[in-house]
């Protein structure tokens, strides 16, 4: 008779594959909260104390940690000489093991209990776990419950291959690798203000790209706590990986605004219209002025639902992508005779963001690690007028979308804003002076006037020639950090040409 050990934290469905396995000739072995729950359903388990002929103990920090235990699953089927010491020594084979691990995540996200949070670090989960999968030639390792269909399926139809234990193996390893990463994270988030002397980024794999940035690149879709199997849901076509470097700045900024009616355009992952309105239609309407010869083909985000009127209007060009919270059904028929378009939404009246808390760029030889920006939800309200003029409502809600997109934009980079519409946008340049200029005269081009718009620039202009620049466009109100050793010429610039100046005091970098 073959021996499954069931431990298990994440009790889903474990009654139901322990009654499979003893229907397929298993005796099961099992410990703790686990035993008690099969000995309730009436299935007959062996409770681990009677094989280790040791008692648990120490409050159940030592139950398997135990040579009857760890023999069992690792010593090889294929030696004569250690099945010879195993029967010297009484060790009975275990050829399942069905182990996931103490809650640790849950913990610390409930408390700040240091003595509850170490008790949630898993010892001898993650010890069977390894021993299984070490010796899988022989051991089956279970650590996903999503998997006991999968396994019983290879018990009854003959069909656990070498090749199907080693893709168990895998998965233990990579369980046990990433409960290990995250109890690190947190201790030195705890101790070492998140910057510990190693750093592990760990990602559960969502779906393979076709390829990379470039055909020739293999590429793949990794996510943060469920981010994307939760929220992001495929409605028509197959994202890329530029697709979704795309998604995540368009989505960025046009979430940014909480609620309100927002709609962003990006193009090469870099903002080419946004407008806020009071209807989706009228949003995306303005945003597509600012640049219409750059949307084309390019990945659209709506703050909200795309309904059939928004997708008529949206059909009217190519689009590559569209994101939204949600796409009605109606919408979709609109869309549904263009083949090259992507659909993709959140499932929500709008846009769901992760958040992420840290943010990391790969650089030869390894990446660099920070906390994530953010916009302070007070950073424009709290932005000191630096002009004698002051802005009115209007001109202060036009600085704050400029203020905000900027951020989120490729440096060096000035946002121009006018009627909560983007009107002007240069990133990217290696000077803001030629961001300001480049801006200025795409707007031209398009025949759009920037009298009267609000311009954020997302660090501090080094001199006073990009207001001079601004003043001659006839912005009215600038928004910027401040911080340069001319600041006095900058201020004086302003006052100058009667325009209202704001300094935020914080820089907002995207390099």
């Amino acid at each position: 008779m073959k021996r499954a050990l069931l431990s298990v934290s994440d009790k889903s469905n474990i009654v139901e594959f322990a009654a499979s396995l003893v229907k397929n000739g298993y005796e099961i072995i099992s410990t703790g909260g686990t035993f008690k729950m099969l000995k309730e359903a009436g299935i007959a388990a062996i409770e681990i104390d009677e094989v280790t002929k040791f008692p648990e103990c120490f409050e159940g920090r030592v139950k398997t940690l135990n040579p009857y235990i760890h023999g069992g699953i690792l010593h090889r089927r294929d030696k004569q000489s250690h099945l010879d010491q195993a029967a010297e020594l009484g060790v009975e084979p275990i050829d399942l093991v069905c182990v996931n691990l103490y809650p640790f995540k849950a913990t610390i996200e409930r408390t700040d209990d240091f003595e509850e949070i170490i008790e949630n670090i898993d010892i001898g989960g993650p010890a069977m776990v390894r021993s299984a999968a070490k010796n899988f030639d022989s051991v089956m390792i279970v650590t996903d419950p999503s998997d006991y269909s999968l396994v019983l399926n290879a018990i009854e139809n003959d069909e656990n291959s070498v090749e199907f234990r080693r893709s168990l193996m895998i998965k233990a390893y990579e369980h046990t690798a990433a409960y290990d990463s995250m109890i690190a994270n947190y201790m030195n988030k705890r101790f070492n203000d998140g910057m510990g002397a190693k750093q592990f980024v760990v990602g559960k794999k969502v779906m393979n790209t076709r390829y990379g940035e470039n055909p020739h690149q293999k590429g793949a879709l990794y996510e943060f706590e469920e981010h994307f199997s939760k929220n992001f849901t495929t409605l028509k076509g197959e994202a890329s990986f530029n697709n979704l470097t795309d998604i995540s700045g368009a989505v960025k900024i046009a979430a940014a605004f909480g609620d309100e009616n927002a709609v962003c355009i990006v193009k090469h992952g870099n903002p080419c219209g946004f407008a806020i309105r009071d209807s989706l239609l009228d949003a995306y309407t303005e945003a597509l002025k600012c640049d219409p010869v750059s949307a084309f083909g390019g990945v659209v985000a709506v703050n909200g639902v795309v309904d059939k009127a928004l997708a008529e209007m949206m059909n009217e060009i190519f689009l590559e992508v569209i994101i939204a919270g949600r796409i009605t059904a109606e919408a979709q028929e609109v869309f549904a005779a263009k083949k090259r378009i992507k659909l993709f939404e959140y499932g929500s009246d709008k846009i769901v963001l992760a958040n992420d808390a840290v943010d990391f760029k790969h650089i030869d030889g390894g990446f660099v690690f920070q906390d994530a920006d953010k916009v302070a939800a007070d950073e424009i309200s709290n932005a000191e007028q630096k002009s004698k003029l002051s802005a009115d409502a209007a001109a202060m809600k036009d600085a704050e979308i400029a203020w905000k997109v900027a951020s989120l934009t490729k440096s060096n980079c000035v946002v121009y804003v006018k009627d909560a519409a983007m009107v002007a946008v240069g990133m990217g340049m290696t000077s803001r002076v030629d961001a300001s200029q480049c801006a200025l005269k795409k707007a031209e081009a398009m025949g759009l006037d920037v009298t009267g718009a609000a311009l954020a620039s997302e660090a501090f202009f080094p001199f006073r020639d990009s207001i001079d620049a601004a003043a001659a466009a006839g912005v009215k109100t600038v928004i910027e950090p401040g911080g340069s050793i001319r600041d006095d010429e900058v201020i004086a610039a302003a006052d100058e040409y009667g325009m209202a100046l704001y300094f935020t005091g914080v820089r907002h970098f995207l390099h």
